[in-house]
């Protein structure tokens, strides 16, 4: 592995469909660091995705989005509690980051 490849790898997260309020890391904590969350959507009716920094809500991903895979750059830490992650039934998410 070079360099490069060494420095940017960051453990992931599976959050599946239908999960709510998925917290990202074993307890979650103020300061976690997110850097992308890519996005399967399998079905469009219920693609819904949403992250939340404890208690502020993000709608990234609305429904009748089209099958596909997202990436999203996040590269933020956590202000006000620990990352969480909402799904419909119909996308699923892989978050990477360093999350506690």
């Amino acid at each position: 592995m070079t360099t490069a490849a060494a420095t940017f790898a960051l453990p992931y997260e599976h959050v599946a469909a239908s999960a709510t309020g998925q917290v990202l890391g074993a307890t979650g904590a103020t300061g976690d660091y997110l850097h992308r969350l890519v996005i399967t959507v399998g079905t469009a009716a219920t693609s819904t995705v949403t992250l939340l920094d404890g208690a502020t809500s993000h709608a990234l991903v609305k429904a009748n989005t089209p099958i596909g895979v997202y990436s999203i750059e996040i590269n933020t830490f956590s202000k006000t509690g620990a990352w969480s992650v909402t799904t419909g039934a119909g996308a699923e998410v892989i978050a990477m980051g360093n999350f506690t």
